[in-house]
């Protein structure tokens, strides 16, 4: 059914398609505008936190150092300076640990003697000065940002810490890591504040966008409609005109309005002379008939009628014809779509013929098949009879005679067998120019007996290829003895082999100079059992047709009467290797 087409216009007159397209491209551009934003608060943040911890270490350390200096006048308490640094309101732990996670000292004095960062490579973070900070959860559920690197105080800290309760001996130059966990939840209201600020400016900036877009659309949409609709005939027209079928089109009052190349082409009918005319004046009345006027909108395909067209010749068509309705439902015009079946009524004949050959051809096997075990029996008997009766120069003679027709019997059988058989193509690596020359080596004496001279021309740029030699030498050889048979003592046999043009392959010309083919045999020549030899067997060429099929190539052959007949075989070829 022929489509109505309907115009749906959007509420700003752009085609919402359009909309939802810009959308599609600024959204993503504004999402990643934002999430760089989010991703920047995040950075600043981490990088803020992971500052203000590096400061405080070093402010720890060198609030060590100081009271090591002092360890004279009442010594020093590594815990109890810890103990006060981790007043300030902002710090959630400090720790420092030794390599193997035993903490020596800490903010929480139940956690020394206790193991900690056991989920770390502390050995490592002991030994080098890098800052590193990780994501921690407090038992209550609060998350501690928590810097740490290695805890380098000037000096032993062995004898900082004896004095507590809860202090672990260690080596006095032992390895430390001190740890700082710093509260986030000021940093984290005003990042997410931020957070909140840039998602509401990119919403904002995408609406802006999106307006612009669309404002531009509108004030485009006019020229940009006249320069689409410009494109679409142009594009339309082009496809018609170019398209594998024929194709007319009449308007309301029945006059044609489109007919391409084709209609021309098939109709034998100009478009000059067929547009604007009223179509029942001009097309064929077989092909008219299959429109009607107050048909429904359905278009229908699949028929085929025979055509005569002014010239008086008939042509087979399969056609489709419908009709065109506007919105309304009121009459618009009419189509005929149309091909030519000329092409695919002579492949059909010809599937057919190759049926029927097939099916002489399995009869012919199975009769072969039955005669040659009597032809060998008579033979043998003929045979027999004409060594017994060999003094009796008459009976020796008949028996002679049986046994040459015997043979010719025989060697008929075996071309039967052969046409019959399904060819089998061993393709191997062959030199083109040996292959031809070993070819006409065969048909020497024959030619040189007959006084008949033999030109060869080889243009073909192919060295080398894998065919089948043996079969491609069967059909030359074919060729070859019914170019020699064809001609009287004198003439000339050429072979011209050139390369094919658009594929990789050669041609292959074999031309004599005999007296040509009757017209009416022309078309016959490749059938089997037609012959005008009256000792032959009309399969021959037979053969060779379905030798050079199975080759993948073609044989065909052009001559008239007292003029040069030439057969040219077209064969495919693969690089050797």
């Amino acid at each position: 059914m022929f489509p109505r087409l309907k115009s749906k216009k959007f509420w700003t007159g752009v085609p919402p398609w359009v909309l939802i397209g810009s959308a599609a491209v600024l959204l993503p551009i504004f999402t990643f505008m934002t999430m760089e934003n989010v991703h920047r608060e995040k950075e600043f943040t981490t990088r803020l936190l992971l500052e203000k911890g590096a400061a405080l270490i070093r402010a720890f350390e060198a609030g060590t150092r100081t009271g090591m200096m002092g360890m004279q006048r009442g010594g020093f308490q590594l815990q109890r300076l810890l103990t006060e640094t981790a007043q300030q309101p902002d710090i959630a732990h400090l720790i420092v640990a030794d390599a193997d996670g035993t903490v020596v000292a800490a903010s929480d004095l139940d956690q020394v003697g206790a193991t900690y960062g056991k989920d770390l490579d502390l050995a490592s973070v002991a030994r080098s000065k890098a800052l590193q900070w990780r994501l921690v959860s407090m038992p209550s559920g609060v998350r501690v940002f928590e810097v740490f690197r290695k805890f380098e105080p000037t000096g032993p800290l062995g004898g900082m810490m004896r004095r507590h309760p809860g202090a672990v001996e260690s080596p006095p130059d032992a390895p430390r890591v001190i740890f700082v966990g710093l509260y986030m939840a000021a940093l984290e209201e005003a990042r997410q504040s931020d957070v909140g600020h840039a998602i509401v400016m990119g919403v904002v900036l995408l609406l802006i966008g999106f307006a612009g877009i669309t404002l531009l659309l509108l004030a485009q949409s006019h020229r940009a409609t006249r320069a689409t609709l410009s494109r679409i005939k142009a594009f339309s027209d082009h496809v018609v005109e170019n398209m594998p079928i024929g194709l007319v089109a009449t308007d309301g009052r029945g006059q044609i309005a489109v007919f391409n190349q084709v209609a021309e082409s098939v109709l034998r009918l100009p478009a000059s002379d067929a547009l604007g005319k009223e179509a029942h004046r001009v097309l064929p009345p077989e092909l008219w008939q299959q429109v009607r006027i107050d048909a429904a909108p359905e278009i229908v395909t699949g028929t085929e009628i025979d055509c005569v067209l002014a010239d008086l010749q008939r042509v087979p068509l399969e056609v489709g014809a419908g009709t065109l309705r506007d919105e309304s439902g009121r009459f618009a015009g009419s189509i005929l779509l149309f091909k030519d079946l000329t092409e695919v009524h002579a492949l059909r004949r010809e599937i057919a013929r190759h049926q029927r050959l097939a099916t002489v051809g399995r009869l012919a096997a199975g009769v072969a098949h039955e005669i040659r075990n009597p032809l060998s029996s008579i033979k043998g008997f003929a045979t027999y009879f004409r060594e017994r009766y060999h003094e009796n120069p008459q009976d020796a003679q008949t028996a002679a005679i049986m046994i040459q027709e015997v043979d010719r019997l025989n060697r008929v059988v075996s071309q039967l067998l052969e046409f019959a058989r399904p060819v089998n193509i061993i393709p191997r690596p062959t030199a083109i120019a040996v292959l031809i020359a070993d070819s006409l080596k065969l048909i020497e004496t024959q030619a040189r007996e007959k006084s008949i001279a033999v030109a060869v021309e080889d243009r073909s740029t192919a060295a080398e290829a894998r065919l089948d030699a043996d079969r491609l030498n069967q059909v030359l050889l074919n060729l070859y003895l019914n170019a020699v048979e064809a001609m009287a003592p004198g003439g000339t046999l050429t072979v011209r082999v050139t390369d094919l043009k658009g594929s990789p392959g050669i041609e292959i010309r074999v031309s004599d100079t005999g007296g040509g083919i009757r017209p009416e045999d022309l078309s016959h020549v490749f059938d089997p059992y037609f012959t005008t030899k009256p000792a032959g067997t009309g399969l021959g060429l037979a053969i060779a047709h379905n030798i050079m099929e199975t080759m993948g190539g073609d044989i065909t052959v052009a001559s008239r009467p007292g003029a040069e007949t030439t057969f040219t075989l077209r064969v495919p070829l693969t690089r050797a290797g």
